[in-house]
């Protein structure tokens, strides 16, 4: 039997350029490389499974690339760029903060901080969560984010700006993240359908997006568990079945009897689904 790779994984984007949704945030970045205007520390912020990790993932990549593309992409011929992929780099760090947020694990990241890089230009360093880290280790990390060495650049995710403290965010160049729209969530579930020779109907991937509430992770998570529920081949009514929601059709009967004055059918109506009780 072979190992299954959930979409999130197995469809996580590489490049700018398959970024979903972002592309305000991804141009920028670009342009920044580009111009070598880049900062010392980034903050991606936004709700969850937008795209943080995974676009400090690529411009970690991207800023060490050795021959970047015209478009300012990996090259994924280089060595860092293939040391990065296979997951063996030795300048970029990536430390979740929810489970390393004390004193002495920022005190160790700051020991390593003062060590240039062997290869490459820059040294990168992702922390994610960086919500979670305590007041004392934010204390402790603020010298070093404020008076970098010039090999090492800082890129922070937190889906909470709000407890980041004030100084920490002023040393920070601040990225917003958006929800990712439905229609842009639809489109590439159409297209990993495709790739994983699913055939889906409009209708069923427009409802998967609605219910991942602008989050693309959430929405490949949903995608999976419909495809293992109803195979290769995806149904509006499997979606609705699926995930307990009620059919349309359901409401355009409501709306009948509201009109019609019959209120004790509107009681006792069953939705289309049959999932739910009588209300």
């Amino acid at each position: 039997m072979d190992h299954f790779v959930v979409s999130a994984r197995k469809y996580r984007p590489a490049t700018f350029n398959t970024v979903v949704g972002q592309a305000s945030i991804t141009t920028t970045l670009k342009n920044a490389i580009k111009s070598k205007h880049l900062a010392q520390a980034f903050l991606f912020c936004g709700p969850r499974g937008v795209g943080k990790t995974t676009c400090a993932r690529i411009l970690a990549k991207t800023i060490n690339c050795i021959n970047p593309t015209p478009d300012m992409e990996g090259c994924n011929e280089c060595e860092s760029c293939i040391s990065f992929n296979n997951g063996q780099s030795l300048n970029i760090f990536e430390l979740d903060a929810a489970s390393n947020n004390s004193v002495d694990d920022m005190r160790n990241l700051v020991e390593q901080v003062r060590y240039a890089p062997q290869s490459g230009n820059f040294k990168i360093y992702i922390i994610d969560e960086v919500h979670m880290l305590s007041a004392s280790a934010f204390n402790s990390f603020l010298k070093t984010l404020e008076e970098p060495p010039p090999y090492a650049i800082f890129i922070l995710a937190t889906t909470e700006k709000h407890k980041i403290i004030p100084t920490i965010l002023s040393r920070c160049q601040i990225f917003d993240f958006n929800r990712i729209t439905i229609e842009d969530i639809a489109s590439h579930l159409a297209w990993i359908a495709q790739k994983e020779n699913v055939s889906a109907e409009p209708e069923a991937l427009h409802l998967i997006a609605q219910k991942a509430d602008g989050a693309l992770r959430d929405a490949l998570s949903i995608f999976d568990q419909i495809v293992s529920f109803a195979g290769n081949d995806v149904t509006y009514k499997h979606v609705i079945e699926n995930l307990n929601i009620l059919d349309y059709e359901y409401y355009f009967r409501l709306t009948d009897y509201l009109l019609a004055g019959d209120f004790m059918s509107c009681r006792i109506i069953i939705p289309l689904s049959g999932n739910r009780k009588p209300m």
